[in-house]
Parts: C-alpha cells; sequence; structure tokens
C-alpha cells in the first residue's frame, strides 16, 4: 500500500501512490466499508478519541507491547479535535485519563532541522487524509509527507512517503513524552540505527521511575544524522545524554529518486540487548508484510464472537469495543522471556508470557471477565503476572504501569480480579500461591519502606469495621489514599473480603472463610439508618460530611447513590437495609429516572444520566461513564423486576455511537468497551471475583461464541434472540439447550456445558424471572 498526498492549498499532488481499495481520503473517523466481510472492516478506531475518551486511532495488535499511535498535544495522546501531530509514539494505554506513554515521538519532516521542541514543529494534517483500521494507522501530513504505521508484539513499523527533497528529516525525540522524563540517552550506532534509553515517571502524579529502550533500524542508509539537545542542534553528533532537557536525535535521507523510508523501532523494558533481540525477532520485514499479518491477527481475534443481526451502527460500536477489550493488559517481556519485575531487577518469564499495565480498579468489573471467556490462555498468564508482582516485589498491584506503582485509585481491586481467574479455573497449580497473596493482602498494610499503599486503611477497617474519612490527611506515598475515600474504600474491601471468603472455603480454609464472609457484612457499618444510605465516617466513628447523599463526601469519583449498589456479595442484605424489594425498587427507579427513560431512553442517557467526562460528584442519578455502579442496572435482577434491566442496559448502550465521541468516559485500558461488549450479548458479570453472569436481553438476534476446549470443552456458545428491537426488548421465556431456564443467571460451569441459550422476546415485560429464586444468589 503506498501512500497518496496532496498538497493543501495548491492541489498539487507531491507523492504518488494508491490505496487498498482505490481510497484517497478517508471520513473522518470511520473505518473502511465491509466489502469482503471482514470484521476488522467494522472497527472504527477514533471512538473515543474526543470528549476524554482518551482512545488511540494508532496501530497495535492484541496485547502487544507496543502500540504505535500519534500524539496531538492532548495529555494523554490523540485528540480528534486538534489539527496537528508532535509525533508518533510507542506506547499509550487506552482510555486512561492522565499523562502515560508516549515514548519516542517520531516525526517526518523536510528541510533544516531547527526546532526541537515538538510543540512547535508538529505537522498539520487534516482528518480527510487520515484513515485507521485494526493493526495499521495512515495520515497525509499537509507538508506533503504520508505516514503509515503498524506493529507486531514488541515493534513498531514506519513508513513515510516524502516529496523529492534531499532533505527528507526524522526526528526521533527522546526528551519529551506524555509523562515526565527524568533522563534521556540518544545513541547513532550506524548509519542505519538509532538507539535509545528513556527514563521517566509520573501517572497523575510522580511516581519510581522506570526505563524503556528503543532501538530503531531504518531500510536503508541515511545520508547525514545529529542531535539535539535543548535548543541546540549538532549535525554529525553521534550521542546526547540529558536530564529533564529536550533530548533526541534526526537522521537525513535523500528521496529525490526513492520517495520512501521503512523503519521498524522495537522496544524493551529490560535493556538494549532486549531491544535488539526483539527487532532480530520481530523486524526484517517490509511494511507491507507486518501489516498484513497484523489484520490477520486481529481478525483472527475478533472472529471468535459472531454477531448477526442489529443496525450497522450498533455492529460497528460493538466491534469497535471488543478491538479495544483486547488492547490491554499488554506484553512486558522480551522475546527470549526476560522482563522487569517489580524490584527492578531483571526476571525470566518460564511457561508463560509476563504482562503489564494493571487498571485494576477499573478491569476488575468487566474486562477481566471478558478476557477470561474470550481470552483464557492470556487470562492465566495475565494472573500469573500479577502473581509474579506479589512474589518479587513483596505485594500486590493496585495500579501499576509498566515496572512500578502508580496507587491511582482505592480500594482492594486485585482481589476480585484474582478471585475471577480462580472461579473461571485459570488457576490451576497456583491456588495456593494466589491465595497466599491475597490473604496477606487482605489481612495487612504493605511496610512503609515499599511503594504500594495496599489496603492503607486495613488497621482501622480490621478494628472497627470501616475505612475512616480523614479529610486532608496528607498522604503517605504518591497517588490515591484509601482515607480520602473511607466509604467507598469500606465497600470495595467488603466486596473483596466476600470474593476472598468463597475461594477461601472452595480452598478448605474454612476459618479464613467464615472471618472474611463476617467481614463481607462490614458494609453495614457505614449505612446511616437516618438517611437511608450509606456515609462515611470520621476516625471517631461518628457520620461525616452532608447528610444528603447526592453531595456525600468519602466516596472516590461517585456519590453516595451511585455507590449505594456496589454491594454484590449481598444484595439481599442491601435490599433489607433500604427497606424491602419495594423501597429498593422505588429507590432504582428513582436513580435511573426510569419514567422518563421509558419515553426516552436516548435523551434520559444523554441530558439526565450523563454531566460530563469528569463530572463524579453532586449527582443522585446512574453515571454510565464511570466505574463505580456499573453493575446497578443489574440489580433489578435481585428485586424481582428483571425486564427493568434491560431497559436500563439498553438505554446505556446508546450512548455508545460510532464516532470520535462515541465513548462514555475514559475507556480505562477496555472497562468501558468490554461493558458495551458483554451487555450488548446479554451476559455479564454481576458478582466480579465470581463465576456468576446476570443475563439480559441481547441486541443481537444471534451471538456465536468461539471459546477455547482447554477451559471450555464444548468449544462454543450461542445466544440467541430472534426478534430482538427497540420494540421486542422483554424476555418472555428462556431455553438452554431446549430446556426451560427460568433463572436470572449463569455461572461459569453453566456456560461450560452449554452450547445454546435462546430467548423468546416480546413488547412487554413477562414474569420471566421474577421469582426470588431466579435472582442470582448471596454469597455465603
Amino acid at each position: 500500500m503506498r501512500w497518496t498526498q496532496r498538497l493543501r492549498g495548491t492541489g498539487v499532488a507531491v507523492a504518488a501512490a494508491t490505496l487498498l481499495g482505490g481510497a484517497l481520503a478517508i471520513p473522518a473517523a470511520q473505518a473502511a466499508p465491509a466489502g469482503d466481510g471482514r470484521l476488522t472492516d467494522l472497527v472504527n478506531p477514533f471512538i473515543g478519541t474526543e470528549n476524554e475518551g482518551n482512545t488511540y486511532p494508532g496501530a497495535a495488535v492484541p496485547f502487544g507491547m507496543v502500540q504505535f499511535s500519534p500524539d496531538t498535544g492532548h495529555n494523554t495522546g490523540y485528540d480528534h479535535s486538534d489539527t496537528h501531530i508532535r509525533g508518533f509514539s510507542t506506547v499509550h494505554l487506552s482510555g486512561v485519563g492522565c499523562g502515560l506513554g508516549g515514548d519516542l515521538p517520531v516525526l517526518p519532516t523536510t528541510g533544516d532541522v531547527k526546532e526541537t521542541d515538538y510543540a512547535k514543529y508538529a505537522a498539520e494534517f487534516s482528518h480527510d487524509d487520515e484513515k485507521a483500521s485494526p493493526g495499521s494507522y495512515q495520515v497525509g501530513l499537509k507538508s506533503g509527507i504520508g505516514a503509515e504505521l503498524t506493529a507486531t508484539e514488541r515493534t513498531g513499523v514506519q513508513r513515510y512517503t516524502f516529496p523529492a527533497t534531499d532533505k527528507a528529516n526524522v526526528l526521533l525525540n527522546a526528551g519529551q513524552s506524555l509523562h515526565k522524563t527524568g533522563s534521556t540517552k540518544v545513541e547513532i550506532l550506524d548509519s542505519r540505527t538509532v538507539r535509545t534509553a528513556i527514563t521517566g515517571s509520573g501517572f497523575c502524579q510522580d511516581t519510581k521511575p522506570y526505563t524503556v529502550y528503543t532501538i530503531t533500524r531504518f531500510d536503508r542508509p541515511f545520508t547525514t544524522s545529529g542531535t539535539w539537545k535543548g535548543d541546540t542542534v549538532t549535525a554529525g553528533s553521534k550521542k546526547s545524554s540529558a536530564g529533564e532537557e529536550r533530548n533526541g536525535a534526526y537522521v537525513r535521507f535523500d528521496t529525490s529518486k526513492d520517495r520512501t523510508v521503512e523503519a521498524t523501532t522495537a522496544l524493551s523494558y529490560v535493556d538494549a540487548k532486549g531491544a535488539a533481540l526483539n527487532l532480530r525477532a520481530e523486524g526484517g520485514r517490509s511494511y507491507d508484510r507486518v501489516e498484513k499479518a497484523a489484520q490477520r491477527a486481529w481478525e483472527d481475534r475478533l472472529d471468535d464472537v459472531k454477531a448477526k443481526g442489529g443496525s450497522e451502527t450498533v455492529r460497528r460500536t460493538f466491534y469497535s469495543s471488543l478491538y479495544r477489550s483486547f488492547l490491554a493488559p499488554n506484553i512486558g517481556s522480551d522475546v527470549d522471556g526476560r522482563y522487569t519485575g517489580w524490584d527492578q531487577k531483571t526476571h525470566r518469564a518460564k511457561g508463560f508470557t509476563y504482562y503489564q499495565n494493571w487498571s485494576l480498579w477499573d478491569t476488575y468489573r468487566t474486562q477481566a471477565q471478558l478476557l477470561s471467556l474470550l481470552a483464557p490462555h492470556e487470562s492465566r498468564d495475565m494472573a500469573l503476572s500479577v502473581l509474579k508482582i506479589d512474589e518479587e516485589s513483596g505485594w500486590l498491584p493496585k495500579w501499576g504501569y509498566g515496572t512500578v506503582e502508580t496507587n491511582i485509585m482505592t480500594g482492594d481491586p486485585v482481589t476480585p480480579f484474582l478471585t475471577n481467574a480462580y472461579q473461571q479455573g485459570l488457576l490451576k497449580g497456583h491456588e495456593e500461591e494466589a491465595y497466599r497473596a491475597l490473604k496477606k493482602n487482605a489481612d495487612g498494610v504493605p511496610p512503609a519502606d515499599s511503594a504500594p499503599v495496599g489496603r492503607e486503611a486495613n488497621k482501622e477497617y480490621l478494628s472497627d469495621g470501616f475505612a475512616p474519612y480523614i479529610k486532608g490527611r496528607p498522604h503517605a506515598k504518591p497517588g490515591d489514599s484509601d482515607y480520602d475515600h473511607g466509604a467507598s474504600a469500606t465497600l470495595e474491601y467488603a466486596l473483596s473480603d466476600a470474593m476472598l471468603g468463597q475461594m477461601a472455603g472452595e480452598l478448605g480454609h474454612k476459618a479464613d472463610a467464615k472471618r472474611y464472609a463476617d467481614r463481607a457484612q462490614n458494609y453495614r457499618k457505614i449505612f446511616d439508618a437516618s438517611t437511608g444510605f450509606f456515609r462515611a465516617r470520621d476516625a471517631e466513628g461518628a457520620f461525616t460530611g452532608p447528610a444528603d447523599p447526592a453531595k456525600s463526601e468519602g466516596f472516590h469519583e461517585g456519590t453516595s447513590w451511585q455507590y449505594q449498589w456496589l454491594v454484590p456479595q449481598d444484595l439481599p442484605g442491601m435490599v433489607d437495609l433500604i427497606g424491602g424489594k419495594q423501597a429498593t425498587n422505588d429507590r432504582l427507579d428513582s436513580f435511573f429516572a426510569y419514567e422518563q427513560l421509558l419515553k426516552d431512553p436516548a435523551k434520559t442517557a444523554r441530558e439526565v444520566w450523563v454531566n460530563g467526562p469528569y463530572d463524579y460528584y453532586n449527582a443522585d442519578k446512574y453515571n454510565p461513564q464511570n466505574e463505580p455502579d456499573l453493575i446497578a442496572p443489574y440489580t433489578y435482577l435481585s428485586t424481582g423486576q428483571p425486564w427493568k434491566t434491560t431497559d436500563v442496559v439498553h438505554a446505556a448502550l446508546t450512548l455508545f455511537t460510532d464516532a470520535p465521541t462515541g465513548m462514555t468516559g475514559n475507556d480505562d485500558l477496555g472497562t468501558m468497551s468490554a461493558w458495551n461488549v458483554l451487555s450488548s450479548i446479554g451476559v455479564f458479570p454481576v458478582q466480579p471475583g465470581t463465576d456468576t453472569w446476570g443475563l439480559s436481553t441481547p441486541v443481537f438476534e444471534r451471538v456465536d461464541l468461539t471459546l477455547d476446549r482447554r477451559y471450555y470443552p464444548k468449544g462454543r456458545l450461542t445466544v440467541k434472540a430472534p426478534g430482538t428491537s427497540d420494540t421486542d426488548r422483554y424476555i418472555q421465556s428462556a431455553r438452554a439447550d431446549g430446556a426451560d431456564y427460568g433463572k436470572t443467571y449463569l455461572t461459569t460451569d453453566d456456560i461450560r456445558d452449554t452450547r445454546e441459550l435462546s430467548f423468546t422476546v416480546g413488547d412487554k415485560p413477562s414474569q420471566w424471572g421474577t421469582s426470588t429464586r431466579a435472582a442470582p444468589p448471596a454469597l455465603k
């Protein structure tokens, strides 16, 4: 594939080529038309690149170490409303809320190299000359240069089509990233190779530093080269080292006859040797071959979910969400198995692939479960990687980036993440190892000289039954503090205790199982009977903050209204606290603005529920843009009104569209995308950390899931809902392999034993799933 770029304002063609299908310009934020039935053609990587969805449109393969994507000046990388590209960098995470990655932005230019700040030498572009699909990204710059990106697991491959000139440059900027850069080194090794080492830190705040090593190999010799440091450009220089100053290298080609330049950049989080090994193993192929291989990898992955029915927009948003669900966690080990552990020492993964990047507070609710279903082998390796973090650093992670802990978010998200892996059968042979790590985490607090905060408020929680909310308490370590969010931390600790108690009981640790089950009831300790809602308590045990649950304090990125439903381990107990099923359903109806929703679901979702990407507080309504109440729509399964779950879920699904603004808030490493996928299929993890999946009406008439026979012996699950639509969305009856099925949930064993789950739907609610026995059970 070659790039055609027209010089803006003159209409003069400066580089001749053709695109696949002959298209010269792709409309903004659209995937290629699905002409040959490929599922990758339904994926639009631009979804979420505007209005703080914080996704990226660049090239990656499933779970790859490299995410080769343009950076436009937005703090997390790319924003669709921007008009200039500062560089194409090698590391991005989908949907993070703070600057992270952006290492080694590379940009093609022409003429003399004078500017060293990528904000100043950034290239203007138009979305009319931009295209993205799984595994590739292309853009025509208004400078007359065409840029194409693709990727392997550990390398990024770039191709630039220049105008005819003897000053065609490629700038490799080691000193500017999306995070704080501490020190950098640049070396021009020979006439085709540039090596860098970049040490950075920071994700919402300072963290311990990490280092990423890169090596870039061009397909032909450059005619000249140089480096820069600060504002000074030095022609002919082969090396440059810097602290926090700008630092980089440029290489120059004569493109008078041959307009194209290709290069491969390999990464390693271990050392320069690792980057060279990754380049040797995965480099050396042409751009076209790598692009085709990346597309095949994505087609193979997406082909495990075949959805039939639904509108074109629904199908595009669905497969785009499925695509984003497979972008992270990311491979952290080199081709020789070496990786840098959280003790900052080099280790070697034996019998598994080591993964990194753990947004656990987000992903434990949706994405972890989706991966356990559709990518169980990789999920197993991910769980083993988390156990290695405990083994090597002394503690389990909370929010890990690369080789360091950031301590972003609160509670105890690693417990439901790992108990989910256990319940899905992914920890065979490692059950006791996982249990020991989880028990240490649940019963203690990391020492002062370690980076993690763990269950920071565990001392008070274990003695008093709640984590206190202590306003203005100094942070002992960088990151978020459970003391700043004592009420929500209490609920998260209790949820984790319930999941760990179930695991303990199944492994025969009966005393521990009872102890954790008792602690799982600690949610009751912060229930204020005078308000009928959860409420923060201070260090002396008094309820604190405003009594109005919509203005409550001590809840992380939410209010008491939104955290009311985060008791999946004991919804019957929570219902009793509220005053019974009728009182609970009344509260749920108010929370979801249910009467308005029935009249206009999409308008209610956009104008009543959604307040803004980061507007988490002062609300008494559902917030589908954020994690705390992702499970809330499924609460109706436990209150005898399962049809309302479908009403709410289908309204929330309207927020996902085939446009740059088509994400509901930050994607958070696939969390929101996985919510869309699971809710569209109609099978959702209502008790994260267990093997329980709630049911609602699918949006597709048929979905065929191909499952890994090593974990799911039947090898498939088909979900049918003939005639499902916006009007005929209510389950009238259900059948599992032809037998009547009256429960509103499945277990993982049910999924293993069932080949077909079918729903009969109609235009009015029915009695299906309304009995007490039909509801997901409380954990005991």
